[in-house]
């Protein structure tokens, strides 16, 4: 009876959290967390520190790449390759998305894109709806497939307390599947986003709003471009030591006897990412003009800090509960996870879009899937599943890309779950829950 209690704060939680949305998540955990503890006794579970001083380097590199001006050169040369080959916008965009979040470690970055797809696509009479929904949801996808993303930091440290016979799963081969998945999902979203809806000139409800000619005006408005804007050599310094560190974290991860060695092993990737994304913040404060008083305000900065709170409230309060009933969990589940491991998909999809972050869903549903079975050959391949806040239109990258879209075209439906994401959402994760189980088979994982 305890447990059912228990989950139902938890769901209670994670609900209301997620209506209120923000820091609101992390803070209902402390809610949960002290319910548990004081109300029903449970020694309180492990934050995940780890993951959440990550969180706290990556995101200090990334917002000093922002401010600095490092991340306009990136984007710069995505609309460049975007307006020279405008026929191609709904497969090339999603891609450029999908590469500055595997760059950036963030899918924030995805803001200042949004409009420069909506002009390539409206100038070029192609429906708006089809790249703005399917950069959106690439941006996403590309957590996984990021070297310096919380997600696949989070994910490393957790295989590595669960090795498969005498072999632990390392940064380098979950990259080697999550990275190939991710894009072949991309891939998948932009050959059915190609042909999704009417074309412009023959959908009734667009030609009926461009027949007002303040709504044509509004909808054809001004171009929104960094075409004209002369970077300067601070920004172009600042990227280079930025795409630099990833490099070396790249590298260090795929040759591990060049890392230092304690106690008769190299030093861990989840400390290695921190070092060089403080020191690449450093560099470019040293090397550049930039202001740090700014690096506090930019939105790289101001999500990923909200990341910070949520992980650490839900996963505290996830593991206090799972903990304490771990072999009732267990010997409830293990038969069902040996059996049918796809069902680990489902619910880490659905946990996902409870929380609204894929490192905050990895954090609270890795541990307990480890612990109750799940070989982690499954949890690598079914990755992908941890991306299920496309369900419901309320993440920020959607909600922006509707906002973008003047023409109308990416829009919520009647019944909220016909959305414009919807689609793109199911096509790319499943595509690389797919993917990613034939390549951990191919390299035998599972």
């Amino acid at each position: 009876m305890d447990i059912s209690l228990q989950l139902i704060v938890i769901l209670v939680c994670l609900f209301y959290g997620a209506r209120k949305g923000g820091v609101a998540l992390g803070l209902l955990g402390g809610i949960g967390i002290i319910i548990m503890t004081f109300v029903f006794g449970l020694k309180p579970g492990k934050p995940p520190v780890d993951v959440m001083l990550t969180i706290i380097a990556v995101v200090a590199a990334s917002a000093t790449l922002q401010a600095s001006g490092g991340l306009e050169v990136m984007l710069k040369g995505a609309e460049k390759l975007l307006r020279r080959n405008p026929k191609y916008v709904s497969i090339l965009a999603p891609f450029t998305t999908c590469i500055l979040t595997i760059l950036c470690g963030t899918g924030h970055v995805v803001y200042t894109m949004l409009p420069i797809i909506y002009d390539v696509a409206i100038k070029n009479n192609i429906r708006p709806e089809r790249p703005m929904a399917a950069s959106s949801i690439s941006a996403q996808m590309g957590i996984l497939a990021s070297p310096v993303s919380v997600a696949v930091v989070a994910l490393v440290a957790f295989l590595a307390k669960a090795p498969v016979g005498d072999h632990v799963i390392d940064f380098v081969q979950v990259l080697s599947i999550t990275i190939p998945s991710t894009l072949v999902g991309v891939l998948m979203i932009g050959i059915f986003s190609w042909f999704r809806g009417k074309d412009l000139d023959q959908d009734p409800e667009f030609q009926a709003r461009i027949a007002d000619p303040e709504q044509r005006k509004l909808i054809y408005g001004e171009s929104a471009t960094l075409m004209g804007k002369i970077l300067s050599r601070d920004q172009w310094t600042a990227m280079w030591i930025f795409l630099g560190a990833i490099a070396v974290v790249a590298f260090l991860g795929a040759f591990p006897n060049l890392r230092p060695a304690f106690d008769g092993k190299p030093m861990s990737m989840v400390l290695t990412i921190q070092m060089f994304m403080l020191l690449a913040g450093a560099l470019m404060i040293m090397f550049t003009k930039t202001d740090p008083a700014t690096i506090g305000k930019t939105e790289v900065f101001r999500a990923g800090m909200i990341a910070v709170v949520a992980v650490f409230g839900i996963a505290w309060m996830a593991d206090t509960v799972f903990e304490a009933h771990l072999p009732v969990i267990k010997e409830a589940l293990s038969e069902l996870v040996k059996t049918q491991p796809w069902t680990f998909a489902i619910a880490l999809l659905l946990v996902s879009k409870l929380v609204n972050s894929q490192a905050a869903a990895i954090s609270a549903m890795v541990p307990v899937g480890l612990a109750i079975g799940v070989p982690p050959g499954y949890i690598v391949a079914f990755a992908a599943a941890s991306y299920g806040y496309y369900i419901l239109p309320t993440y920020p990258s959607d909600l922006a890309a509707i906002q973008f879209d003047r023409s109308g075209t990416t829009r919520i439906g009647k019944y909220v779950i016909n959305h414009s994401f919807i689609l793109p959402g199911l096509i790319g994760v499943s595509t690389s829950c797919l993917v990613g189980f034939l390549l951990a088979g191919a390299y035998g994982l599972i």
